[in-house]
């Protein structure tokens, strides 16, 4: 049950409506153009790069409901890799953890989306010039615009949760968020995960969303029961 009341935040689908921009109000701003069109004047390769819980695999997963996309992840079986001409859009995440067979699959893919004038956004945890992988791979996933997804500081992560609370109309005590932020996951969609939880166990319990229900809560978290 506590585990449930936990998780139910990470269940909910990632859409760009949920993506906090920050300072990627550019990218933010090109991935919609992609999510309503699917298309990005004179350019059809992008690559993500950035540290993790940044916002990467949010952003993919939230492009992968566009109308004939596919999301493949860096494990995916060698099927996902193939190309499909129902397929406009792929987006292939976690390329610095690509197999040795998996980035033979993805460097195929790449040359079949381009002979057909498709979309392929690609992401990774370091620019392409780093990447890991084989150079012919690496060449191509620095065509095209590459944008460096920047992590939301602290005192942006306390605004972006101290709006939602009031837009839902949560009370929340003094220092409820900046603990928040210290004391559980980085990325924003657990933190905003976490503020569901809250929610429902103030709700449950009858008792005001204080740091000490977070820290109770914090403590089912690492002791959970079922």
């Amino acid at each position: 049950m506590r585990q449930m009341l936990l998780d139910w935040g990470l269940d909910q689908p990632q859409t760009l409506d949920t993506f906090v921009p920050g300072r990627n109000q550019e990218l933010a701003q090109a991935l919609r153009a992609i999510h309503n069109a699917a298309t990005v004047p004179n350019e059809r390769f992008i690559y993500l790069w950035g540290e993790h819980g940044a916002g990467k695999t949010h952003l993919l997963k939230a492009l992968s409901s566009s109308r004939n996309a596919r999301y493949i992840a860096a494990d995916a079986v060698s099927a996902a890799f193939e190309f499909s001409a129902d397929v406009n859009l792929y987006l292939l995440d976690d390329c610095d953890k690509l197999s040795a067979d998996s980035q033979i699959a993805a460097f195929a893919l790449f040359n079949q989306v381009r002979e057909n004038n498709a979309f392929f956004i690609t992401a990774g945890s370091v620019a392409p010039a780093f990447l890991s992988v084989r150079e012919d791979l690496r060449t191509r996933l620095g065509w095209g615009l590459i944008y460096q997804v920047h992590g939301l500081s602290d005192e942006e992560k306390i605004d972006a949760l101290t709006r939602t609370a009031q837009s839902r109309g949560l009370a929340l005590s003094s220092g409820v968020i900046p603990y928040l932020i210290t004391h559980y996951h980085r990325d924003m969609r657990s933190l905003a995960s976490m503020l569901d939880a809250l929610d429902r166990y103030s709700l449950e319990t009858k008792r005001p969303i204080t740091l000490p229900l977070l820290r109770e809560l914090l403590e089912l978290e690492d002791n959970p029961k079922t």
